[in-house]
């Protein structure tokens, strides 16, 4: 019977440390709380709740009100740190487009519309976290995730 490949060592972060476990959270910035989901999710993975949010707040104050999207990472002391992350794409269309909400039926309801510069000032920001290779074919999965929210893309 073969082995399972083993798990590839974690790289050690900025301070040297090599971290136990690392995961990814999202929050409203500036005004987390310890709360239900957020709260117990990072209970479970041994971060103190209190600690974080207190820092999280302060980090994120700037974009106070947007979701944000955070990487944090648990050592064996119980310590941790975490880096930000953009928002998500679809949030950054809603804000861009000024909705709340995608369309439930996007193929029929259609419930705004976002220009291919306004596509392509999003690429620019969230460009270092995705996949693509050129702004053009970040541009296409931007335009591809607004059409799934039910957001016309003109020229």
């Amino acid at each position: 019977m073969a082995k399972a490949p083993a798990a590839p060592a974690a790289a050690p972060t900025a301070g040297g440390k090599v971290p136990m476990k690392s995961f990814m959270i999202q929050a409203t910035g500036g005004s987390a709380t310890p709360a239900p989901p957020l709260g117990p999710a990072l209970g479970a993975n041994g971060v103190n709740p209190g600690q974080f949010i207190t820092q999280f707040n302060a980090a994120t104050q700037a974009v106070k009100g947007q979701t944000v999207r955070c990487m944090i990472h648990v050592y064996k002391d119980r310590t941790f740190s975490f880096e930000l992350k953009c928002s998500p794409v679809s949030a950054m269309i809603k804000k861009v487009v000024g909705i709340e909400l995608g369309s439930g039926v996007p193929n029929k309801n259609k419930v705004g519309k976002i220009t291919k510069k306004q596509i392509e000032a999003i690429a620019a920001e969230k460009g270092k976290e995705m996949t693509g290779h050129s702004l053009e074919s970040l541009c296409r999965t931007i335009a591809g995730t607004a059409r799934s929210m039910g957001v016309d893309v003109v020229a």
